[in-house]
């Protein structure tokens, strides 16, 4: 094999590698993945392995990144699509469930136990409070979020319910779509502008997410 010919290889073994480890780690959990189970998968020797990855961590860590950054251009060229922010409320809301049905809840139980993973996805973040206060914005913008609160307090909140989700393991007790409807939806729709509830409300309704989620209540009015 020539010197291009097995750069080549070289490639695109370890883009397979990727890949095929990403698959088993989500399904199966990270911990109950060993190497030589990747190895044998892929019908190469361990060491082969061990020779483009040197562990786990490192594999885990190329994987994480390759899957973010594939998502992230995703939602980039899927934004420029949509034609207001309650479509990029509600594809994020279905992206996020999407993601969460396909991966085993071990897979992020697991992950906090690589600190240059979580590391890295820590600095992630940076990025996507700039994309989140972008979309925030334009809510302004389009007439659906009010222009009376302060965004950057808002962007720590949904900070936060992304920790308590994470952080307490919340997606292993309730369901992720339950989770959006209970936590997530409530604090989008006290930013949004009588307009805004509207859409959301209507949205969540006709896909029959939100069955009673922002009811009219005024027929209960004065009721004990």
């Amino acid at each position: 094999m020539s010197d291009g010919n097995s750069t080549t290889y070289r490639l695109q073994l370890k883009e397979r590698i990727v890949d095929i480890a990403m698959r088993a780690f989500t399904r199966r959990g990270i911990r109950a993945v060993r190497m030589d189970d990747i190895a044998r998968e892929l019908g190469i020797s361990k060491r082969t392995l061990y020779e483009i990855y040197d562990n786990k961590e490192e594999l885990l860590y190329a994987g994480v990144e390759k899957y973010r950054v594939a998502n992230e251009q995703a939602l980039l060229d899927d934004l420029g699509k949509m034609s207001n922010v309650i479509d990029i409320v509600l594809y994020s809301f279905h992206t996020k469930v999407d993601e969460f049905k396909r991966t085993s809840p071990q897979f992020y139980t697991d992950l906090e136990r690589y600190p240059q993973v979580m590391s890295m996805l820590s600095r992630a973040k940076n990025h996507n409070r700039e994309r989140l206060m972008e979309v925030l914005k334009r809510g302004v913008s389009e007439g659906f979020f009010r222009d009376d609160v302060d965004y950057d307090i808002v962007v720590l909140l949904f900070e936060a319910i992304g920790i308590q989700v994470m952080g307490n393991h919340l997606y292993e007790r309730f369901d992720i779509e339950q989770l959006f409807l209970n936590m997530v939806f409530p604090s989008v729709r006290g930013i949004c502008t009588l307009r805004g509830i509207e859409v959301l409300d209507r949205r969540l309704r006709e896909e029959s997410l939100g069955q009673g989620f922002g009811a009219d209540r005024s027929d209960k009015e004065g009721q004990p």
